[in-house]
């Protein structure tokens, strides 16, 4: 006589083979605790054993720009649309750091943390997720240090706008980054040589963005190369970031969109393409 069997509520399925398009947001929702202590571990383990600890948050930005105001603002004499160049060129590195950090440490994730995904189950997306969140510490802090000189200088900053739009502008530096991140760190798993091209990548894309310089300087000396930098997603982000927080700057709806879209795109692609990898990636890397 066949007996009955206990029925059984799991709380969590592993299943080794799923949809592409399976991209589990229920279980990073379930781990969000886990999210946090990974944003915790970044953020302990990148300023451990170091001298001057989290006063590299204010160090690094201050440095780049009083070099970036010696040499474009004093030697080259770039034009700043109006704004003096340690403020000018102190909000380009803020927002371009939080973009360039967000990308390059996603680059990573699978190379450094392979010992890690080998060995317990939690949903892969939670490590680059854990990533953007402890970058957002460092750039809230240099948002501190921005403000600090927008008193200094007594630069007026447009209210209403920075309320509504300064949220979108950060949430999509953060997805950008995310997203071109996820893709290259798919990459890496069979093409090693990506590791070592995306720090000089990033540094290179920057000269294609707006930060050392306005984008009205450049589409009036540069009117037939000014539509490459304007499709350049950043720049329309950057240009926006300096219009909410310092009154400069070519801000538009229809650059915002365009960010926005080039931004969904890129995220979807990243997203799907990780889900895609992390299934076999151990066997690769």
């Amino acid at each position: 006589m066949e007996q009955n069997k206990p029925h059984e509520d799991w709380d969590l399925v592993i299943k080794g083979h799923s949809s592409l398009f399976d991209l589990k947001f229920a279980d990073v929702w379930r781990y969000r605790d886990l999210l946090l202590l990974f944003v915790k571990r970044d953020f302990v383990s990148f300023y451990k054993q170091t001298i001057l600890g989290p006063l590299w948050f204010f160090i690094q930005p201050i440095f780049t720009t009083l070099v970036f105001t010696f040499v474009f603002g004093n030697l080259a004499k770039i034009d700043s649309d109006g704004l003096p160049h340690f403020l000018f060129y102190l909000s380009g590195v803020t927002a371009w750091n939080y973009f360039s950090d967000c990308l390059i440490k996603t680059s990573t994730v699978f190379k450094d943390n392979a010992n890690i995904f080998g060995k317990v189950y939690f949903p892969r997306l939670i490590m680059p997720l854990g990533i953007v969140v402890s970058n957002l510490v460092r750039f809230g802090v240099q948002l501190i240090l921005l403000i600090g000189g927008m008193i200094y200088f007594r630069n007026d900053f447009h209210m209403p706008i920075a309320v509504i739009f300064f949220p979108v502008l950060v949430l999509l530096m953060a997805l950008l980054g995310l997203g071109l991140g996820l893709i290259i760190t798919a990459m890496t798993t069979k093409y090693r040589d990506l590791s070592f091209l995306v720090t000089f990548g990033v540094q290179l894309m920057m000269y294609g963005t707006t930060v050392i310089y306005p984008l009205s300087e450049a589409q009036a000396k540069f009117s037939d190369m000014a539509w490459l930098i304007e499709l350049n997603p950043m720049t329309g982000i950057i240009e926006a970031f300096r219009y909410c927080l310092l009154g400069k700057g070519e801000f538009t709806l229809a650059s915002i969109g365009y960010s926005a879209m080039v931004t969904v795109v890129v995220l979807f692609l990243g997203i799907v393409i990780f889900n895609k990898t992390e299934k076999n990636f151990v066997d690769t890397i």
